[in-house]
């Protein structure tokens, strides 16, 4: 039987966006396989603007392949800064992935961290396996006195229901894409995303936008459920 009650949303028409902080975007351009020209950064923002985002962390990627180092992320967000002149506020810091270079970096205390306080990380893993190390370098980030948030957990396809659970217990942080929801990665990652939802296991959310085509496709998406709105509404101004 046909109930509204049932009825399915956008995450467009949500209003879950309204006041929000983006906590992972990859819009900071030219420097990662995100957004590669600067007219494309400030028509995101423009777009920002008109679905009320009030706030965006930039994360580009520290890694291996990309090894940016902060001097030359923060000289490119300066440009960035000088280009947009809107409402969104703009700030700086990395998507680390757990690899050698963090392990050097970490060492080296040469990080950009996330939060108001500036004592968070953002970190990633392999989508397919973990580093060897995993949980040990996540306990070497919180002895040094920051918390792990590790980026888009659903979308790992080695993490199983009792990874998550270790993850919960060692306090590390976990932080949604946010078209997840609406199958953008696939059904595994939806359905590991609504669980992590309903288990109230996300502290923040994150477009991870790499383009803005893609993810104005997953915000127009029809998927979203009523109970699953008034979570998204309990984290959305979640404060570090």
């Amino acid at each position: 039987m046909f109930s509204i009650f049932n009825t399915k949303k956008k995450l467009i028409n949500t209003g879950i966006f309204s006041g929000a902080t983006d906590w992972h975007s990859h819009i900071l351009p030219g420097v990662d396989d995100g957004v590669q020209q600067m007219e494309e950064s400030l028509a995101v923002l423009e777009y920002y603007e008109k679905i009320g985002i009030k706030e965006v962390w930039l994360t580009p990627h520290i890694m291996e392949d990309w090894p940016n180092t902060p001097e030359e992320l923060q000289a490119r967000f300066q440009e960035l800064q000088a280009a947009y002149q809107g409402p969104v506020k703009l700030n700086l810091a990395a998507e680390n992935m757990l690899d050698n270079l963090f392990t050097e970096r970490l060492a080296a205390k040469q990080l950009m961290p996330i939060g108001p306080k500036r004592d968070h990380l953002l970190v990633e893993t392999s989508y397919f396996q973990p580093p060897i190390d995993f949980y040990e370098t996540l306990k070497r980030i919180q002895e040094i006195g920051y918390t792990p948030i590790l980026a888009h957990p659903e979308r790992y396809i080695y993490m199983e229901d009792s990874d998550y659970e270790r993850l919960v217990a060692m306090k590390v942080k976990l932080q949604l894409n946010i078209v997840s929801l609406v199958g953008a990665y696939g059904k595994p990652a939806q359905e590991k995303a609504q669980m992590l939802l309903g288990k109230g296991n996300y502290s923040f959310f994150g477009s991870d936008l790499h383009r803005l085509r893609a993810f104005m496709a997953g915000v127009n998406v029809k998927g979203l459920k009523k109970e699953q709105v008034a979570m998204l509404s309990g984290i959305q101004n979640m404060i570090v």
